[in-house]
């Protein structure tokens, strides 16, 4: 287990980047193209296809046909991904994009055909009460990380684990947006520890636990995705509503399940949290905050792989910032890939287009600079790249 020591240091590195307020070094000029173009001709990537590859999706339907709006836009706008979820949530009603495994299935080559480039299709299948694929629509049971962590066996976890991602490459679906691995810090948390969703509080148990759930992905062809970044476990607050600060309850060993994963080369992506935390950066939420992500995720713990924000329509991003801003800050503190469920208060049919014009008018206007997009599109085109790679033959 990595030491207190160097936990300590890591957070006192960010601190002092946050003391010396680290600014940003953005340059402009993209010299490409300023509206999406859909399908490129087989020439070099324009921004507009690299600014579309950065978007993961979510939308309405069990199927799709290429007159449905989000066919068109998969083929206009080039979209890097899409995300599937059981309820939707603006009409409160069930059905939204899960039926059953067969349908699923078919759901899932739909996109894949639809798409000018190869998706990557994700999905919220933690185990216990997140879980997208319920037992009702005859997927198989799950269980939580609380309850798999009990058990005290790592073998069981990883068997549980290993049917969970199995059901999931039997139907294309390439990453799971799982394991979480904010420590159990806050037992009565409403959106970690008080449902279930922790390990543990200790770090050991909680990285002992995640090995074995990510291992038993891999072994079936499916990636996954650490969250929240860097800790979700303290707060007392759900981020899905408003505002949440941990400043007075976040320490430096919420990290250490992150490190030490990230130094055993199991960290797939990461995904962000939506927390404010005074003390690293008392202006944004971690997701927003080039402290946060370049900072301690990239340049101290060394992570140099896919980062996702969590989904920039919660609460916590909405209520503080106008979108435009919001998708400026994400890009701008490293994160490669914005999650825009289009299912928390409203569905808006126009938030993906929006969402890739305005990374091109930030682009061509200098905000951020063509490099830092190349970054992202490389890093999504290498997980892309493992997928087809990694995925048993026939699966």
């Amino acid at each position: 287990m990595r030491s207190a020591a160097r936990t300590s240091a890591i957070v006192t590195i960010a601190l002092v980047l946050a003391a010396c307020g680290a600014a940003n070094d953005a340059v402009g000029g993209s010299g490409s193209t300023s509206e999406p173009t859909g399908e490129s001709t087989g020439a070099e990537p324009t921004l507009a296809d690299k600014a579309g590859q950065m978007v993961m999706a979510g939308f309405r339907g069990l199927t799709l046909d290429e007159d449905d709006h989000f066919a068109r836009e998969l083929q206009d706008l080039n979209l890097g991904g899409a995300v599937l979820f059981d309820y939707d949530v603006p009409s409160q009603s069930l059905g939204r994009n899960i039926d059953s495994p067969e349908q699923v299935e078919a759901l899932v080559s739909q996109l894949q055909d639809l798409a000018p480039t190869p998706l990557l299709i994700a999905v919220d299948q933690e185990g216990g009460s997140v879980a997208r694929l319920k037992p009702d629509r005859g997927f198989p049971p799950t269980e939580s990380a609380e309850d798999l962590a009990a058990l005290d066996d790592p073998m069981a976890t990883s068997e549980a684990a290993g049917q969970l991602a199995e059901t999931l490459a039997s139907m294309g679906i390439d990453m799971n947006l799982a394991p979480v691995v904010d420590l159990n810090v806050n037992p009565d948390n409403p959106v970690i520890g008080g449902i279930g969703r922790s390990f543990g509080a200790d770090p050991t148990t909680v990285v002992e636990q995640a090995t074995a759930f990510i291992e038993a992905h891999h072994a079936n062809g499916v990636l996954t995705s650490l969250k929240h970044f860097p800790g979700h476990g303290s707060s007392t607050e759900d981020s899905h509503h408003g505002f949440v600060d941990v400043t007075e309850t976040w320490t430096g060993i919420e990290l250490e399940p992150f490190a030490e994963l990230i130094d055993a080369g199991l960290a797939d992506s990461v995904m962000t949290a939506h927390i404010v935390n005074q003390d690293i950066d008392p202006d944004v939420p971690a997701t927003l905050s080039e402290l946060t992500i370049q900072g301690m995720l990239r340049d101290e713990l060394g992570f140099d792989g896919l980062v996702l924000s969590d989904d920039m329509q919660m609460g916590a991003i909405t209520q503080e910032f106008g979108f435009d801003e919001a998708v400026e800050r994400t890009i701008l503190a490293g994160v490669d890939m914005l999650i825009i469920s289009n299912n928390i208060d409203e569905y808006d049919q126009h938030v993906h287009r929006r969402a890739v014009e305005t990374i091109i008018r930030l682009v061509d206007d200098g905000t951020i600079p063509m490099a830092r997009i190349d970054e992202s599109y490389e890093r999504i085109q290498q997980v892309k790249e493992r997928i087809a790679e990694q995925r048993p033959a026939g699966a």
